[in-house]
């Protein structure tokens, strides 16, 4: 069943799925904007960026049997960022992301880890997965739009019963 994971609803706490949905697709931009002064913390890599395949599956109209669509190249990583000196354990934060970007993938596993951490997680759902939704938002409008552009509406001309033809006259 699809789950809507860029809007967690009012009322609703925010999970880790729905955070790692939006740092995956978020564009190198504004991750760099958001975690510019995080992004200086000491980390230790428990699994330097790679770079690979990953094999994606589809499903005929969302809901057949499933089928390999293609591969798609995928780099992932894990950290550990170093605690705070009043928090108690230091954090994993782990990511994948579409493409190679090593930078990418580095800054939405900070992100992960630093958002593990309930006093940071509010400053950073509004500096950061907040501005991502919203792009996220314009981007499927956009491409909405142009869909919309290259619509075609067919419709039909229905027969009068009582026509002039020649054949029916018979």
């Amino acid at each position: 069943m699809f789950q809507a994971f860029d809007n967690p609803g009012p009322g609703r706490p925010l999970g880790r799925a729905h955070w790692m949905a939006l740092l995956a697709r978020a564009p190198l931009g504004l991750l760099e904007s958001a975690l510019h002064e995080q992004a200086q913390r000491p980390a230790r890599w428990l699994r330097a960026p790679e770079t690979g395949l990953m094999m994606v599956q589809g499903r005929a109209g969302g809901t057949g049997e499933r089928f390999n669509l293609g591969e798609v190249t995928v780099t992932r990583c894990a950290l550990r960022v170093a605690a705070d000196s009043d928090a108690t354990e230091a954090t994993v934060g782990v990511a994948y992301v579409l493409g190679r970007s090593h930078r990418q993938v580095r800054l939405a596993a900070l992100a992960d880890a630093l958002l593990q951490d309930p006093v940071q997680q509010p400053l950073l759902n509004a500096h950061l997965l907040e501005p991502i939704r919203r792009h996220l938002r314009s981007t499927q409008a956009e491409r909405q739009a142009r869909a919309a552009n290259t619509k075609v509406d067919f419709f039909t001309v229905a027969r009068e019963s009582g026509s002039d033809n020649e054949e029916e006259t018979e």
